[in-house]
């Protein structure tokens, strides 16, 4: 994510967790306040405590939402601090889609997705893996030439 969308001053990071709209979502806790920010732009931070495990987890849980948060931010109104709190443990988001779904949740409702959230050109499908997504076009370019073979 781009460090100019992030929220880090310490007391932007207590107003938006004192005077923020709270939505919950499994483990993961949203607080949304806006900012009124000149020109209005989006400021995220994601906060995980020693409850959710060691360093390696919390880094971990904090990454998976941060990729989270920068395919959905395009789409989010802009104008709002959003602060994510990690609250259960780093096994409750094992992968990428999960937290992009549990995020996304929270932004909906929340009021501030705009759009869709999810591309209508890319198709997504966990890999298995590292729990990272592969993003596989469904247009069919294939087809165009198929039907020039056939001429």
């Amino acid at each position: 994510m781009d460090r100019r969308l992030r929220l880090r001053e310490d007391a932007d990071i207590r107003r938006v967790r004192s005077r923020g709209r709270a939505v919950v979502e499994g483990p993961l806790l949203g607080r949304v306040l806006a900012n009124g920010l000149v020109p209005p732009r989006n400021r995220y931070t994601v906060v995980a405590g020693k409850k959710q495990g060691n360093a390696v987890a919390r880094n971990r849980v904090k990454r998976l939402v941060r990729e989270a948060l920068r395919h959905l931010h395009p789409a989010l109104a802009p104008g709002f601090d959003l602060a994510i709190y990690v609250r259960g443990k780093a096994e409750e988001l094992p992968s990428a889609a999960a937290a992009r779904t549990r995020v996304e949740r929270i932004v909906r409702r929340a009021g501030l997705l705009t759009e869709t959230g999810s591309r209508g050109d890319e198709e997504t499908r966990e890999d298995g893996g590292r729990g990272g997504l592969i993003r596989q076009p469904t247009g069919h370019a294939g087809e165009a030439g198929q039907a020039g073979e056939a001429q």
